[in-house]
């Protein structure tokens, strides 16, 4: 059973005495789990749920079995425990030990016959420096956190600007993120989807959709607001918005971590979504699986709501043809088992297409 309040120090010696002479100096201000050689160590260490984690472990160097050095490297090449600050236990003429855990990442030593004192203030030492370390990582996380918030909201904001810009006042973000919602919905009943799509975070996908066209801000409205076909020179230039739209977000976020999921899903969409299944689409020429999920998925779903959708260069089509439209597009500009998906799904397009434009 799980002891709440104090600190936890697990003492891993396989000679019963140092435990008893430890267990004493320490007893009065931490929780002492003790093992007596490696195995133990290990059990306790991985078993947290049943034991408690240590906030410190004094570990004894010389045990049979696993020793001290073999438990040392297990636990600084686990996520789980590498951040828990290691006391070595060494003989008063054991410098050769002493230098090795310091180098494989033990953070002190404690020598026998050992001295109360000493012990104490090295154990006291080393969990006040982990709590700090621990609240200081809690504030940068929060930190990042908050200002990841903040730059969500900076970048839904821009990508409003941009639809009402394009007189479509918002509805086709609200349409995309609903259709994209039903089709990964719809894929997640699929086997050959349903592992890659949690591993991705599905629900972080389907937020960062709304950023696909943020790149359009950049271009001249005389081309984005054009009535009638654009030329090839015109075309060429609408086909920068996934470049610039992927810049403007690696810009936004430099300062935060590169691997942050919903800062690599709207990269990805931006950047891949009029990429072609055979490579023809743009901006590189990618194929196949080479194009990121994301940007497969929203492909599809942003080719259908342009075709059921009225714009200033033309009229909107029927359902029934928009659906026939991307079936024959499947092999060549679409992921062939994503429309087959689509296809079976393909009604509650319909759902979602007639409650919108009925606003």
């Amino acid at each position: 059973m799980i002891m709440e309040g104090k600190d936890r120090v697990l003492i891993v010696d396989d000679m019963e005495i140092n435990r008893v002479i430890l267990r004493e100096i320490l007893s009065q201000d931490y929780i002492v789990m003790e093992a007596e050689n490696g195995y133990e160590a290990m059990d306790i260490l991985f078993g947290a749920d049943q034991y408690g984690m240590p906030q410190a472990v004094l570990l004894d160097i010389m045990m049979p079995g696993i020793d001290g050095f073999e438990v040392l490297s297990v636990m600084k090449g686990n996520p789980l425990t590498q951040q828990i600050p290691v006391i070595i236990i060494t003989a008063a003429d054991a410098m050769i030990h002493e230098f090795r855990g310091l180098k494989e990442g033990a953070v002190d030593y404690i020598s026998k016959p050992f001295d109360p004192d000493i012990v104490k203030a090295r154990v006291d030492n080393h969990i006040e420096l982990l709590r700090y370390r621990t609240k200081l990582e809690m504030m940068v996380e929060k930190k990042s956190h908050d200002m990841l918030q903040v730059h969500r909201q900076m970048l839904e904001t821009m990508a409003n600007i941009i639809e009402y810009r394009s007189l479509e006042s918002g509805t086709h973000i609200r349409r995309t993120n609903e259709l994209m919602r039903v089709l990964v919905v719809g894929m997640l009943e699929n086997s050959l989807f349903s592992k890659d799509l949690i591993d991705l975070d599905y629900s972080v996908m389907i937020d960062a959709v709304i950023m696909h066209d943020i790149g359009k801000v950049a271009i001249p409205d005389s081309i984005l607001l054009k009535p009638g076909r654009l030329t090839q020179e015109e075309f060429e230039v609408i086909k920068t918005h996934t470049v610039i739209g992927s810049h403007i977000i690696d810009g936004i976020f430099s300062n935060l971590a590169n691997d942050d999921l919903y800062l690599r899903h709207c990269r990805e969409i931006c950047r891949s979504h009029h990429e072609y299944w055979n490579g023809n689409g743009y901006p590189d020429g990618l194929t196949g699986e080479e194009i990121p999920l994301s940007a497969r998925i929203l492909s599809v779903l942003d080719v259908y709501d342009a075709l059921v959708s009225e714009r200033c260069y033309k009229v909107a089509v029927p359902h029934d043809k928009a659906v026939e439209i991307i079936k024959e597009g499947a092999g060549t500009q679409f992921d062939p088992h994503i429309i087959k998906t689509f296809l079976q799904i393909q009604d509650r397009f319909n759902l979602v297409e007639q409650a919108n434009h009925a606003v």
